[in-house]
């Protein structure tokens, strides 16, 4: 096959066209980050709230609700995780939740906590990604679990689901995990902090009775 002077400008343009698309799509997820943060010893990436919708932080607002103070109920739907405070209040942290295909509702516990966990993918995502490795260390800025991980157990059973940090920030308020509940890395610290061994927690499709509007909301340091 021969080329001409055409075919080689064309390729040349196209080329040029691809790279550009990638260095804008890279431009953009970096632009979700904003210096840096030490956590545990480990230095990772601030998340740049500035180019965050203002809906998905961390805030308090009112919740009615007939769950104990303390619980973690999950609005899959609206993509908002609640913890269930006093005077019908909870915080509400902006997250991201399993896309099509990948969507569970339950009951669940929280019965175990790891800082800055190792990442083991599981043989079925190995399976759709072949290219993943066996695992990913802590602290590590591949790992896409972050500095926390809180397990799902249902009855003793590993639920195989986790509440984790995210390395793509613009996933918070999308369907994009493979079932894990995504979260800003500062909110899975936070939540972290306030969850104990044996916190209850519920994923629904939606809750959108209990939801409260955004005027209702009080954002949390």
């Amino acid at each position: 096959m021969e080329w001409n002077r055409r075919d080689i400008l064309l390729g040349g343009l196209a080329l040029t066209a691809a790279a550009a698309v990638q260095k804008s799509a890279f431009a953009q997820a970096s632009s979700y980050f904003s210096g840096t943060a030490v956590d545990n010893g480990v230095t990772y990436r601030s998340t740049n709230f500035a180019k965050i919708d203002p809906k998905w932080r961390r805030q308090v607002v009112k919740y009615f609700s007939s769950e104990p103070i303390g619980t973690v109920v999950v609005d899959t739907r609206h993509h908002f995780l609640y913890l269930i405070m006093e005077n019908k209040t909870a915080i509400r942290y902006g997250v991201g939740v399993g896309r099509e295909g990948f969507k569970w509702y339950g009951r669940a516990t929280i019965d175990q906590k790891s800082l800055w966990p190792k990442w083991t993918p599981p043989p079925e995502m190995r399976v759709r990604h072949p290219e993943l490795p066996e695992s990913v260390d802590g602290g590590s800025p591949k790992n896409p679990l972050g500095p926390r991980a809180m397990y799902l157990l249902r009855d003793g059973v590993d639920t195989g689901y986790r509440f984790h940090g995210t390395l793509e920030p613009g996933s918070i308020g999308k369907d994009a995990s493979s079932g894990c509940i995504r979260m800003f890395n500062e909110d899975a610290i936070d939540l972290y902090q306030r969850c104990p061994i044996g916190t209850a927690v519920q994923v629904l499709p939606h809750i959108a009775d209990q939801a409260p509007q955004v005027s209702d909301a009080t954002p949390v340091e």
